[in-house]
């Protein structure tokens, strides 16, 4: 971890939470925003293997070419739940209300996650107006561009990149990605 990163990791760890949900986005999970699409293995020009630690990834970018189908292969290695998602800084800012809502669920237990509640029909459920979520809103996390992993977990993401965007891979989990869990996808 750089050090530029870890000083923003001990400032984020000591501002509230409560940010997460300021300033403007683009509405969730990239209605109109070309970050790509779902891959094939099949057709994936390489592998990247991602780690994540507490609060970092490794690597810190990715440098991709427009077009190209990427096999990603993830490996939390921390002691918390985290996230590797692809996505605009205003996907992830759109997702953080979400995944606010998943500890504030109890889906999302620190190093844990309660798959059950993850499963259960929300439907019926009344959910914080406030967040903007209204009733019936899941908890699945089950979007092709994110996989959320216990300690120990690994899984795969095929995403086939947009020609070009600023685009990034980041932990939505509350803090994560403002303590510095976030790295660059360069085009090149």
């Amino acid at each position: 971890m750089s050090l530029s990163r870890f000083a923003v990791a001990a400032m984020a760890m000591s501002v509230s939470v409560l940010a997460l949900g300021a300033g403007a986005h683009d509405g969730g999970h990239g209605q109109g925003v070309k970050i790509g699409e779902p891959g094939n293995v099949s057709e994936a020009d390489r592998t990247i293997n991602v780690v994540m630690h507490d609060n970092y990834y490794e690597p810190e970018s990715i440098d991709v070419k427009p077009g190209e189908t990427v096999r990603f292969v993830i490996e939390n290695k921390g002691s918390l739940v985290h996230e590797f998602n692809i996505g605009t800084a205003s996907m992830h800012e759109a997702h953080q209300a979400e995944m606010m809502m998943m500890v504030e669920h109890g889906v999302i237990q620190g190093g844990k996650l309660n798959k059950e509640m993850m499963d259960m029909d929300h439907s019926m459920m009344d959910m914080d107006m406030d967040m903007d979520m209204g009733k019936g809103h899941s908890m699945k996390h089950d979007d092709p561009n994110s996989v959320l992993l216990e300690p120990g977990e690994n899984k795969e993401i095929i995403w086939k990149f947009a020609e070009k965007g600023a685009i990034e891979f980041a932990c939505n989990v509350p803090g994560h990605y403002q303590a510095g869990m976030y790295g660059d996808v360069n085009f090149n």
